[in-house]
């Protein structure tokens, strides 16, 4: 049979250093006032005790339990996990308290569930990333008094900050780059999550290419994920007029795109069909793929995000776009290294 731990409490501590309770409520208080001479006694009662200050407790008495919640999807994706941990880093270098919750995105029942949670623990704030979690997340968030943050999300709420990856100019980018590498028939590969993100990428790339006069071929289906690139290549690239060209959605279709392409189906990359992808995932740049492709700047979306968690009370809401510069790499011909 396991025992429970016994954890000390903040009147054993007093008791055992001799002083009252409010003396080792202030010596674990930063600022708070307390002479040099109780603070050792207190420490060392603690040390000697094994007592740590319950950050939870304190912080219900206070109205702020300094919890940051980040709700999130598809967390198994390259570019997701990165941003769950760039943000986790940041929250608890910051002194907060990061608490990840993973949903599906499937209906009412996955938004109450993640909802429970984060009023269960009363969490101060909450950043919903892009991907599918419900919006009503975000309404019942707001209602509740926290603050939230959206991630390349377009929730249509008065209220909360947001902060975007710019979607719009890299479509633009791309079918310029397509045209540099005398490219004739690019075409869009993407998936049928249909997210915001997604949706402004395709739309910025279509818009592009038909403002060049070219209608490109679009290939949607599947999740967000390598399987989808795969299929999307023994489709379009067997077609009679196979384009020469592929925009896909984020990284990890590309790959499987590249690899069906290369390994399946025999084509040269780029001597054959030039490749884009978007995210910028460390993969991208292993030799194996050498990806050209979009920077979705983790580093900056964090620093976004920690700005608009440290906005006096009562500012307005952050609105911010980030812009996504292009990494030339091999996967397309023209101003790549060596290319």
């Amino acid at each position: 049979m396991t025992r429970r731990r016994s954890f000390a409490s903040a009147q054993q501590v007093a008791d055992r250093a001799g002083v009252s309770r409010s003396a080792v409520s202030r010596t674990f208080t930063p600022g708070a006032s307390v002479s040099p001479e109780t603070r050792q006694r207190v420490l060392e009662a603690a040390q000697a005790l094994g007592y740590h200050v319950n950050h939870l407790a304190r912080g219900l008495t206070r109205r702020s339990s300094n919890i940051v919640c980040i709700v999130a999807s598809d967390l198994e994706t390259p570019l997701r996990s990165r941003m769950v941990g760039e943000l986790t880093e940041r929250l608890q270098h910051s002194g907060r308290v990061a608490m990840l919750i993973g949903t599906s995105g499937r209906g009412d029942a996955d938004a109450q569930a993640a909802l429970r949670q984060i009023l269960n623990y009363r969490a101060d704030a909450t950043i919903v990333l892009s991907g599918t979690p419900s919006e009503e997340i975000t309404r019942l968030c707001i209602a509740a008094g926290q603050r939230v943050v959206l991630i390349n999300r377009d929730d249509r709420i008065e209220g909360p900050d947001n902060i975007a990856i710019d979607g719009a100019l890299p479509g633009q980018v791309a079918v310029a780059a397509f045209r540099h590498a005398s490219c004739r028939r690019p075409c869009l590969v993407t998936s049928a999550q249909g997210t915001p993100a997604l949706l402004a990428r395709e739309a910025g790339f279509l818009a592009a290419a038909r403002a060049e006069g070219i209608e490109p071929a679009v290939w949607r289906g599947g999740r967000t994920v390598y399987a989808s690139g795969r299929a999307a290549a023994h489709d379009l690239l067997l077609r009679p007029d196979r384009p020469d060209a592929a925009f896909c959605i984020n990284d990890l279709v590309a790959f499987g795109f590249l690899d069906a392409a290369r390994h399946d189906l025999g084509l040269r990359v780029p001597e054959d069909l030039c490749v884009i992808g978007f995210d910028n995932t460390e993969q991208a740049g292993w030799s194996a793929y050498d990806l050209t492709t979009f920077d979705q700047s983790v580093e900056a979306t964090g620093d976004a995000v920690m700005a608009a968690l440290d906005a006096a009370e009562g500012a307005a809401p952050l609105r911010l776009t980030i812009p996504a510069p292009l990494v030339w790499r091999r996967t397309v011909r023209g101003p790549t290294p060596g290319g």
